[in-house]
């Protein structure tokens, strides 16, 4: 915690300070053009992958970088909530679905029961995310344990991208042209963030900007 307060403490001598205009500015409202949903990694870093400030960004985080279809979870599904907020309110342009690798949460798609104990909660939530384990069972049964890993991550993704268009004021906003779905996958060990090309069914590297 030491480390934290002493962050804490530079942020506000340093580079609050030098930016202290532009967070007086977007202190009175927010006006991003991107929900970013991401895993909870605590590798991962959406500002810090992308270069962006804050106010750029809407970002939703959990484990696995799950959305619940709709209806799903009828009680308290926060993720449905920022959902709703970022594109019926925020008018956000553009929604982003990143993975990344060496997932955990992906990981434990392969987990027995039992190494579920006393976790109730992760096993449910990670329970939406199984379909990608039918869909590795029926394409990929004799791939590599690195490709294999690879391949849930991106798989996942793909599905989250399926759930989002459940929401019917998503799949509204998508036929009208006012909004534009992303599914990236982020590479830590090397920090290349692929998107994923639907008319040739891969992931591309981001590059060349």
């Amino acid at each position: 915690m030491d480390k934290l307060y002493k962050g804490i403490h530079k942020f506000q001598e340093s580079y609050f300070k030098k930016e202290e205009e532009f967070f007086q500015r977007i202190s009175q409202e927010q006006k991003p053009d991107v929900l970013f949903i991401t895993c909870s990694d605590s590798r991962v870093d959406p500002n810090l992958v992308t270069q962006s400030k804050p106010g750029e960004l809407f970002i939703v985080r959990n484990v696995g970088n799950i959305i619940p279809p709709y209806e799903a979870i009828k009680d308290k599904n926060s993720v449905a909530a920022a959902i709703e907020f970022a594109v019926l309110r925020l008018n956000v342009r553009d929604v982003i679905v990143c993975g990344h690798s060496n997932c955990g949460a992906m990981q434990s798609l392969s987990w027995q029961d039992s190494d579920f104990n006393n976790m109730p909660h992760l096993r449910e939530w990670i329970s939406i995310a199984m379909p990608v384990n039918r869909i590795m069972r029926r394409f990929y049964p004799d791939a590599s344990a690195d490709i294999y890993n690879r391949i849930v991550e991106e798989t996942n993704v793909l599905l989250q991208l399926q759930n989002v268009q459940t929401y019917p004021f998503v799949a509204d906003a998508l036929n009208q042209g006012h909004l534009h779905l992303h599914g990236w996958y982020y590479d830590i060990g090397t920090g290349s963030v692929y998107s994923y090309d639907p008319s040739v069914h891969q992931f591309n590297l981001i590059s060349g900007w």
